[in-house]
C-alpha cells in the first residue's frame, strides 16, 4: 500500500462528486463524471491555479479554512473532513496505545452476558480480538480468517453471507481507508491492505474509489447457513480505555424473523457446534 496523500484524494473525490448534489446543473454533456477542477476552484472560492497545484501535489500547508472550503465543495461528511485534514497534516494522529491488542476483562465480562447480543471487539487493521459466544456463531467460527476485511475479500463464502456483498464491501474500504489515514504507518493496517491489494482484484477497485467513512449505525443483512436470512443494526463504538479498538454489537427488531434466527443461533451455539462456541479469540 501506497502512503494516502492529499492529492489523490482530492482527485478522487472531484471524480465522484455528482455536480448536482453541489447544487450545479448535470443536463450539459460533461468530459468528467464527477467534477471539473474548475468548478471545484469555484465551490471553494480559490484560484483554479492554487487548487490544480494542490491535486498535482505541488503545494503543501493548506490552511484550515481552504481546507473547509475544500470539504464543502466537495460535499463531504465528517468523516471525509477528518480525513482530508489528516492527510494534510493538520489533524493530531490518535495516540498509539501498547494495549490495543490486549481487551479490557471487565468488556469481555460484559460482551459475554449479552446472551442475545452478537459482539465483537476489532483493532485499527479490523482484526477480530474478541468476540462473545453468539458473536463467533454469527460469522461461523471466522473459517478463513479472523479479520473482518478478509473475511469480506477472501472468504469464498463472503458473498452468500452478505445478502448485499456489495454495500457490504464497499462500506468495509472506505473505514478501512479512513483507519489508514488516522494510522498510516501502522504496520498490521499497511499488512492487511498489501495482502488485499494482491489477492482480491474488488478490493484493489474499491480502494482506487478514495472513500472515508467510519462505521456508524448501519442495517447489515446476512444468509447465515444455518438459520438463514437475518436483518440485523449494528451499533459500533469506541473502547475509550483502548485507543483503535472499536466494539461491534448487532441487534435484531424484536418479535421480528431476525430475532427467532438470532435466538435459533443462539442455542446452536450453546450445543457446543464445531467453531463456534469459542466466547472469545486467542488473541485476548
Amino acid at each position: 500500500m501506497t502512503a494516502p496523500t492529499l492529492a489523490d484524494f482530492l482527485r478522487a473525490r472531484r471524480d465522484a462528486t455528482t455536480p448536482a448534489s453541489v447544487g450545479l446543473r448535470s443536463g450539459e454533456r460533461r468530459r468528467v463524471p464527477g467534477l471539473r477542477r474548475e468548478e471545484v476552484a469555484m465551490l471553494a472560492d480559490m484560484s483554479v491555479d492554487y487548487y490544480i497545484r494542490l491535486e498535482q501535489g505541488r503545494e503543501s500547508g493548506p490552511s484550515g479554512q481552504v481546507l473547509d472550503a475544500l470539504a464543502a465543495a466537495l460535499d463531504l461528511d465528517d468523516d471525509g473532513r477528518g480525513h482530508l485534514y489528516r492527510l494534510a497534516g493538520l489533524a493530531p494522529r490518535p495516540r498509539a496505545d501498547r494495549f490495543a491488542e490486549r481487551v479490557d476483562p471487565e468488556l469481555l465480562r460484559l460482551m459475554d452476558s449479552w446472551t442475545g447480543t452478537p459482539a465483537l471487539v476489532i483493532n485499527s487493521a479490523y482484526d477480530v480480538i474478541a468476540g462473545n459466544r453468539l458473536g463467533n456463531a454469527l460469522f461461523g467460527g471466522f473459517p478463513v480468517s479472523r479479520n473482518l476485511m478478509e473475511k469480506v475479500f477472501l472468504d469464498p463464502d463472503s458473498r452468500s453471507f452478505y445478502a448485499d456483498w456489495e454495500a457490504a464491501a464497499a462500506n468495509a474500504v472506505a473505514g478501512y481507508r479512513l483507519a489508514e489515514g488516522r494510522s498510516p504507518d501502522h504496520p498490521r493496517i499497511r499488512a492487511v491492505g498489501d495482502r488485499l491489494l494482491v489477492t482480491s482484484p474488488d478490493f484493489a477497485r474499491l480502494w482506487t474509489e478514495n472513500r472515508a467513512r467510519g462505521k456508524r449505525l448501519e442495517t447489515k443483512r446476512f444468509v447465515h447457513p444455518a438459520v438463514g436470512e437475518m436483518t440485523l443494526s449494528m451499533h459500533t463504538f469506541d473502547v475509550a480505555a483502548a485507543p483503535g479498538q472499536q466494539l461491534l454489537c448487532y441487534q435484531a427488531e424484536p418479535a421480528s424473523r431476525s430475532a427467532d434466527a438470532l435466538s435459533l443461533l443462539g442455542t446452536i451455539a450453546a450445543s457446543g457446534a464445531p467453531g463456534w462456541a469459542d466466547a472469545r479469540s486467542s488473541a485476548s
